[in-house]
């Protein structure tokens, strides 16, 4: 799955710990999710997206 969690990141400033402290996750999950090793549970993925202000369409889409 592609998404655009790295470069939602950059636009905020942030590093890879500041947006998992925010998620409550850690920095190697956010870098799997951003290196597209890992796919984030339903329940996270809406949870980037409201910090993000965006719909999970937006972030997330099928290769």
């Amino acid at each position: 799955m592609k998404n655009q969690v790295r470069d939602l990141r950059g636009e905020h400033g942030w590093s890879q710990a500041d947006l998992a402290e925010r998620l409550d996750v850690s920095r190697q999950t956010v870098n799997a999710i951003e290196t597209g090793k890992y796919d984030p549970s339903l329940p996270l993925a809406f949870k980037i997206a409201r910090l993000f202000g965006r719909s999970i369409e937006v972030i997330f889409e099928p290769d």
